[in-house]
């Protein structure tokens, strides 16, 4: 059975490690906690931390779940992503991919399959090195920027002191959300993500 590869959006070095745009990043980095174990380095200009994740209804332990940070910018993501795709054998209904999203108000998450990228370049890099769009994708919003302020200054920026407490309890929704994808299947994960039904 295809493993599930987890990846998490955003830009590699210190710099950018608080920035919005790294969100995805920053859940795959509670991912790796539930997983006790850590990053190593993949020929496929990335980090990767092979393991279990989740447990199975039924109480058997979760799937092979690979996550992945992206070693290049967020705007080329694809060549990455599509090497450890390819590496792994990982078929598109088993990628699941981490994203900050403009679009969405911030805190709020949103599981989708296939569809449009909604301007995020390092989606469209991802559909483009794939050839296709079907795979599952975890959004994060964080908000519109402020006034006039151009998009990409906002996304490049850190999230402010206000946001960080409510920011720490999105990550960990989020990372919940990955692991119903990754244990129950796509549409039960919606569900309880979409209607607030976790119990």
């Amino acid at each position: 059975m295809s493993p599930w590869l987890v990846v998490g959006l955003g830009n590699p070095g210190p710099e950018y490690a608080g920035n919005r745009h790294n969100v995805g990043q920053m859940v795959l980095d509670v991912l790796a906690r539930r997983m006790n174990g850590s990053f190593t380095a993949h020929k496929a200009r990335a980090r990767v931390l092979d393991g279990r994740l989740g447990v199975m209804p039924g109480g058997a332990p979760g799937p092979r779940v690979i996550l992945a940070r992206p070693g290049s910018y967020m705007n080329v993501s694809g060549g990455p992503v599509g090497a450890l795709v390819k590496f792994y054998d990982v078929e598109p209904d088993h990628l699941l991919v981490v994203h900050d999203e403009l679009d969405l108000p911030a805190e709020s998450l949103r599981l989708k399959q296939g569809g449009g990228e909604g301007g995020h370049n390092g989606l469209k890099s991802i559909s483009s090195a794939l050839g296709t769009k079907d795979y599952v994708r975890l959004r994060v919003g964080i908000g519109r920027p402020p006034g006039r302020m151009d998009p990409a200054d906002y996304v490049l920026r850190d999230f402010p002191a206000s946001e960080r407490a409510d920011l720490g309890v999105t990550l960990e929704e989020a990372a919940d959300a990955v692991e119903e994808v990754v244990t129950l299947g796509l549409d039960k994960a919606q569900q309880r993500l979409h209607t607030g039904s976790r119990s």
